[in-house]
């Protein structure tokens, strides 16, 4: 981006940051991938219990790389050889850490949180459980309100995860929401009957009770989907 349009989307961001702040969410500027990486460890403790979502994000920052070097206990669902027993047990495990590394489907500018899931351990883990929560999230992920939030996830987050997933849904073919076929845009909940479905369950995170849990690490760079 040039010069101008990097100008805006700082604008942007500060705005996004200020409303996350008055939610009670500790926001962070980050200009660049390396720089998401060197926050998330200035929050983790040697030798913490960390786990993480199922995010293309902490990949894609290299945040991965740091959580496997061994400074941390790390409970790594995407181990080698993992099993589903393994893969289940670090699930319930989430909600003993000391952090929750993850993204978000969506931060609006109002400084709220919109995240679907299908199995939900992600947002289970969001909204209850580890002592904090990291969100690692790219600009491209800030919207203007929830009504954006939705379309987002309905047309983008939905489809491109179905497709990484092989999941076997409409959007997955189709590249948008049978919803958005059907002109049910902003119905939250209106979708596919398939068993694969990954939009089973919506929340919103708002003005937050416990100052500061959620850390919402916002990067100058499109991460994720």
């Amino acid at each position: 981006m040039d010069q101008h349009q990097h100008t805006v989307m700082e604008l942007r961001i500060q705005k996004t940051m200020k409303h996350l702040e008055q939610n009670n969410m500790k926001p962070f500027y980050a200009r660049d991938k390396a720089e998401a990486v060197q926050i998330v460890e200035s929050l983790l403790q040697e030798g913490d219990t960390v786990t993480a979502g199922g995010t293309m994000t902490m990949y894609e920052s290299g945040i991965a790389a740091l959580l496997e070097s061994g400074k941390y206990h790390f409970l790594d669902r995407n181990r080698p050889g993992i099993t589903q027993e393994e893969i289940d047990d670090i699930y319930r495990k989430a909600f003993s850490a000391d952090a929750y590394i993850c993204s978000s489907n969506a931060v609006t500018e109002n400084g709220e949180l919109f995240n679907v899931d299908g199995n939900s351990n992600r947002v289970a883990a969001i909204v209850f459980g580890p002592k904090q929560v990291i969100m690692i999230v790219g600009y491209n992920k800030i919207v203007a309100n929830l009504d954006e939030a939705i379309l987002r996830v309905k047309k983008q987050a939905a489809p491109e995860n179905a497709v990484r997933l092989n999941c076997d849904t409409y959007c997955r073919y189709n590249g948008e929401c049978v919803s958005c076929a059907e002109g049910k845009d902003f119905d939250l909940a209106a979708g596919c009957r398939s068993d694969k479905r990954i939009c089973c369950n919506y929340v919103v995170s708002s003005m937050q009770r416990k100052k500061d849990r959620i850390k919402v690490i916002l990067v100058g760079e499109e991460l994720g989907y």
